[in-house]
């Protein structure tokens, strides 16, 4: 009566996904667990993988009696064109040789790189057979290394820039003698969609890139123990509220030698450039202006010849924060028209706009979130996507029209679809899972008239003892929003025993645990844990990604408070379970899911036995600016905010067993956080425990990762068991 009182308050939806077939199957070993989808137990895929530009042809690498070749499919004409004999490179000691993946250059020519070496392969002729042709052997100390279409190379070397060509040879972009103003680089650390630092122009002419002064940030230490005396790396880390570092986008033109920097701001620099994008003619480029308070986003057109500002497009503005993530996708014939990214509806989609700020239409439109611009193809004026149109746990293959913006789907089977389009935009190779589909690598026409299939895998699984899994759906602490999440049940299930509980967890900004994939689990770790006698739980609650803005920024200036409440809502529906024991209830987590493991854990008392919390974040005021005040503003103005947020200051609330994970050179969420919070322990009297890894960084990962899941799991069998 109670039991089924409280199941329906939560208003609780369930539905199962069988994997159990036999009791007389293997086990997963704890390797296998962890990184056995990636390596032994990963389902049959391509590799390396590429449309040729120029045409409809799409190749991967194959093997076949040990004799590695490229396969050719030639879409157009509807199956295999023919093999191409690899280029192979030396492996290492006592391996096969490797054959590289392509990186084309145009259609008869690609490039590859081995040990800092560029080398171009050219077909040859009829034959289809390869000539390769040495580049440039690059300096040891070569990084980020940018090879344009042009036969352009760029290149760092510590904090300068480098560049070669076949003219000048290479060439120093930059002179920098202080090594904190960094040329060539990722700026404001990662963060807004950045991942490199140099932008050739599109016919490779002109060369742009960041410029980060670092010197007015304060140094921060992280200790390399791999020498005796242990010695210092200091790197710079702007922390919340303190002073970041001031970045400026600059121009070299090879033919001149000249460099000129875009006027992004001279009195005030207080600011993040981003979505940085060449005009198809390369006299402009664009940039995002996001001030420092995340609230207001400029689009500015520069003079790429001369740096100055020619105009202000548009401008995005937002009450709570801004977030812009993607470059500007311009059209391939239409060139004076782009795609835009936007949430200002409620939801990531897509706007199409001139060259001038006009905005022509808005192309995409729902509840629902656009994930990635696969193609183009504006002369019959469509674009191709991947979305969450279908349901938040899948995403699927579309074209768009340009006009009307009529939405068609291309692909078929529920799951998680990637897209990788041909350059006219009338393929695409689309590779998929979902429930009860390990892995299937399809070619699609786009206009629907044909498809062929390439890989259906195996189940690679098929041979283990796999648990019952449930999908879940639980109305969040606001009684309306639905959460979705997993029930990942015992072995031999008895739902006559109480069995003990792992919630797993992450819940923040940029991450969806819970999907239709492969495995139905989302992890194999938690299907060992099932096979040892515990029921995982996980569930994606408000403030994670995929969802639009008002989900996401349900946790402003508020980080951990109503995430709780959310995942609070899971524990209530796990007691409401009868074969659930309360009393055995453990969670984990790493990063921002170490955060909210503690949070947990001191803020819900006695809720949880014991709780594994790894890399976490223990108080924002040490966490990097940029991340930090999108989702909590600064502490001078919101320090309440701050306060609530802050685990150092609710030591003395822990009951149970707490274990903290951390690597000692973590750059990310430094080190600092679980050695004040184990300071603040001392000082409290409380007792908790603590492992290390020594010389990783944020995560632990390949062989190590094993000896970490051993001892997460082991820590619950202690306590839990």
């Amino acid at each position: 009566m109670n039991y089924c009182k409280s199941v329906s308050s939560l208003l609780v939806v369930v539905t199962t996904i069988s994997v159990q077939l036999s009791a007389q199957k293997k086990q997963f070993t704890i390797t296998e667990a962890t990184n056995g989808m990636s390596t032994t137990l990963a389902p049959k895929s391509l590799k390396n993988t590429s449309w040729q530009p120029g045409t409809d042809n799409f190749w991967y690498s194959d093997k076949k009696d040990k004799e590695e070749f490229w396969t050719v499919v030639d879409c157009k004409n509807g199956g295999i064109k023919g093999t191409v004999p690899a280029i192979e490179l030396d492996g290492p000691k006592g391996k096969a040789p490797a054959i590289p993946a392509l990186k084309w250059l145009d259609m008869d020519n690609a490039w590859f790189m081995k040990d800092k070496e560029i080398t171009v392969a050219t077909l040859k002729g009829a034959t289809h057979s390869w000539s390769t042709t040495s580049l440039v052997s690059l300096p040891e100390k070569a990084e980020h290394v940018t090879v344009d279409k042009s036969k352009k190379i760029a290149y760092t070397i510590d904090n300068n820039l480098w560049m070669w060509d076949h003219v000048k040879g290479k060439v120093q972009v930059t002179n920098e003698t202080n090594k904190d103003i960094v040329c060539g680089q990722s700026v404001h650390r990662d963060e807004f969609g950045i991942d490199g630092g140099i932008f050739f122009s599109p016919k490779g002419n002109f060369l742009a890139y960041y410029r980060m002064d670092q010197t007015m940030v304060k140094d921060y230490p992280i200790i390399k123990w791999d020498t005796t005396p242990a010695t210092v790396d200091l790197i710079k880390y702007p922390m919340a509220g303190g002073t970041s570092h001031e970045v400026t986008l600059c121009v070299y033109d090879p033919a001149s030698g000249k460099t000129v920097t875009m006027q992004t701001g001279t009195t005030n620099k207080d600011h993040y450039l981003t979505c940085v994008t060449w005009s198809p003619d390369e006299k402009y480029i664009y940039i995002g202006i996001l001030n420092r308070d995340q609230n207001q986003l400029l689009l500015n057109k520069y003079n790429a010849a001369t740096g100055a500002k020619v105009l202000t497009l548009f401008e995005e503005k937002d009450k709570k924060y801004v977030h812009p993530t993607h470059p500007l996708t311009f059209l391939h014939k239409n060139k004076n028209y782009f795609i835009w990214w936007s949430e200002r509806d409620g939801f990531e989609h897509l706007y199409l706009y001139d060259t001038e700020g006009k905005l022509v239409r808005q192309l995409t439109k729902g509840n629902w979130v656009v994930n990635e611009i696969v193609g183009v193809d504006d002369e019959n004026m469509k674009l191709f996507i991947t979305a969450s149109k279908e349901s938040p746990l899948e995403k699927h293959i579309y074209s768009v029209s340009l006009e009307k913006g009529k939405m068609t789907l291309l692909d078929k089977g529920a799951g998680m679809h990637n897209a990788l389009c041909s350059e006219d935009g009338r393929y695409v190779y689309d590779v998929y899972n979902g429930a009860g589909i390990p892995k299937n690598s399809v070619i699609r026409a786009t206009d629907g008239s044909d498809n062929l299939e390439l890989v259906k895998a195996e189940d690679p699984l098929a041979g283990y003892d796999r648990p019952e899994i449930r999908n879940v759906t639980i109305k969040a602490a606001d009684g309306v929003t639905p959460l979705y999440g997993k029930l990942i049940l015992p072995t031999n299930f008895d739902m006559n025993k109480k069995y003990p509980v792992i919630v797993y967890l992450y819940n923040g900004p940029n991450v969806q645990l819970i999907h239709n994939s492969f495995p139905e689990s989302g992890n194999l770790w938690y299907e060992y844990m099932a096979q040892h006698g515990y029921i995982v739980f996980t569930m994606d609650g408000r403030g994670s990604w995929n969802r639009g803005i008002n989900f996401e920024q349900a946790t402003f200036r508020k980080l951990g408070d109503v995430e709780i409440k959310d995942q609070m809502k899971g524990v209530e529906y796990l007691k409401s379970l009868p074969y659930v024991d309360k009393d055995r209830m453990g969670v984990h987590g790493w990063s921002y899911g170490g955060f909210m493991t503690t949070s947990l854990m001191l803020k819900q008392p006695g809720v949880f036995k014991c709780g594994v919390a790894g890399g976490p974040v223990m108080d924002w005021k040490m966490y990097e600016v940029m991340y930090t005040e999108r989702y909590m503003d600064v502490p001078a103005t919101n320090p309440e905010g701050y306060e609530n947020a802050n685990l150092l200051t609710k030591v003395k609330n822990l009951k149970g067993k707490l274990m903290l994970i951390h690597g000692t050179q973590d750059n990310v969420v430094v080190w600092q956080h679980s050695i004040d919070f184990l300071k603040k322990c001392v000082d409290e009297n409380v007792q908790v425990d603590y492992f290390v890894y020594p010389g990783y960084e944020h995560n632990v990962r390949g062989k190590d990762r094993v000896h970490l899941m051993q001892k997460i799991s082991d820590y619950f069998d202690t306590y839990l068991k």
